[in-house]
């Protein structure tokens, strides 16, 4: 389901009344199990925006890799499209129709760099309820993780990283502070960004089962801290 939180009470500096709430939209997270088929990866992410959007969402997220999953990095090479491109023009579509902020985790794309490298993006795109692009962040940590007989990734292997910070995307539900996945255990950018002004920093992933399991929950918990008294 989705939830509605509201946001703190505060009160006037001159008078001690409370002013007018502020309203906050419902916003959704969306959870996929993305395949090397985009048709139907779209089928699966536009009915979940729809779903969230008929319950009231006015900021939907979708994670890493909802555009497609490949099977290895040739084909991961093959099917990446450009941010002016096919896939990606669907969803500006979707986001005007609906009225609707969406941000798409982890898009693979082909920059404009393309031809001379051959190697792509790992891009998170924040489109505004017009369907316009207003912000496009390509990851700066790449993972390469080596796990003998259960995991062997090497992202760097066929992705440039990105190489600049963008400003927090103002969204009708806060500042979003733009990071992806393995960024996460980079805490000078989530520093920066909030620095910058962010209120909600996003880590959009598509960690596999053994990394996952064995990382996520304890890399995403908020540190405890042990009261002397």
């Amino acid at each position: 389901g989705y939830t509605r939180t509201p946001p703190p009470p505060h009160r006037s500096r001159c008078t001690g009344t409370p002013p007018r709430p502020l309203f906050r939209p419902l916003v959704a997270v969306a959870q996929v199990t993305s395949t090397p088929d985009k048709e139907q990866n779209w089928s699966v992410c536009s009915a979940l925006v729809r779903e969230a959007a008929q319950h009231g969402a006015g900021l939907i997220f979708l994670p890493e890799g909802f555009d497609f999953i490949g099977l290895n990095p040739e084909q991961t090479l093959g099917m990446a499209e450009a941010l002016d491109g096919p896939l990606l023009r669907r969803y500006m579509e979707l986001a005007r129709d609906l009225g609707v902020w969406l941000s798409l985790g982890g898009f693979h794309e082909r920059g404009q760099d393309w031809e001379s490298t051959q190697r792509i993006y790992n891009c998170h795109v924040v489109l505004d309820s017009m369907g316009h692009l207003v912000a496009a962040y390509r990851k700066t940590h790449l993972c390469d993780v080596e796990l003998e007989g259960r995991v062997s990734m090497k992202e760097s292997s066929f992705t440039n990283p990105g190489t600049e910070i963008v400003a927090p995307v103002s969204t009708p539900a806060g500042k979003l502070g733009l990071s992806i996945c393995y960024d996460l255990r980079f805490p000078e950018l989530s520093l920066a960004l909030q620095r910058a002004g962010a209120e909600i920093l996003t880590y959009p992933s598509a960690f596999t089962v053994h990394t996952g399991s064995a990382h996520w929950e304890v890399s995403a918990a908020p540190p405890r801290i042990k009261s002397p008294f």
